[in-house]
């Protein structure tokens, strides 16, 4: 189908936006909050009354939370990204669907996806951005989108990606299912047993390892 069919066309209505996002930047994540505990984390490595080792302890549960985050691509604790999408001719008021490349459920089941801000750069020198009221858009649930009734007229042509999404990921109700923590304890056991990137030996995946039991959990979205 010719590109103009997919921009011009019918398809520009309630379809996805053909052009999807062209870039995502991580705005913000905790990087406080606890997620396996100390006594979940000493358990597993057998380290019963030895509180030296605590600190550090600390530091990779933080670091295997996010690992565990990023593979399933949805948020333990709450995370904020910006994606930044191009416009093109024939977009401007009229219907347009900019895709998330992330979800998440609260624990009712509801979406977990909170719209901070939808807003566009305009055609003024130097371009100024604006944020399209509240009114304009809205998350589709169904769609993993944003809907916008229209993007305004004076939106810059000129520049690579002037519309611009924020948004914010809940918590995921996985983070407390056993088989998620238990994935997430596997991976800092690894973490606490090898320091640096270099081993003398041959490293193998155990059977029902960190990927075997997270795969079941990563989201499918086409």
């Amino acid at each position: 189908m010719p590109l103009d069919s997919l921009t011009n066309g019918p398809y520009l209505g309630t379809a996805r936006n053909p052009f999807s996002y062209e870039k995502v930047e991580q705005v913000s994540r905790d990087l406080q909050t606890e997620w396996l505990t100390l006594d979940e984390i000493t358990q597993q490595l057998n380290l019963f009354g030895d509180e030296s080792q605590d600190t550090y302890l600390q530091s990779i549960e933080l670091a295997t939370r996010q690992m565990v985050e990023d593979y399933l691509g949805m948020s333990i604790f709450p995370i904020t990204y910006k994606c930044y999408y191009g416009a093109f001719n024939g977009m401007t008021g009229t219907q347009v669907c900019l895709d998330l490349p992330e979800i998440s459920q609260d624990n009712l089941g509801n979406a977990g996806v909170t719209i901070n801000f939808v807003g566009y750069y305009n055609a003024s020198t130097p371009p100024i951005f604006t944020k399209l009221d509240i009114t304009q858009y809205y998350y589709d649930v169904t769609g993993n989108k944003v809907i916008c009734n229209g993007i305004p007229n004076e939106v810059n042509q000129n520049i690579t990606n002037p519309i611009v999404v924020q948004y914010t990921t809940g918590s995921s109700p996985y983070a407390q299912y056993p088989v998620i923590k238990q994935a997430g304890l596997l991976m800092l056991t690894h973490l606490y047993n090898n320091r640096s990137n270099s081993f003398q030996g041959t490293l193998n995946d155990i059977p029902y390892g960190f990927d075997a039991l997270l795969r079941p959990y990563k989201p499918l979205v086409l």
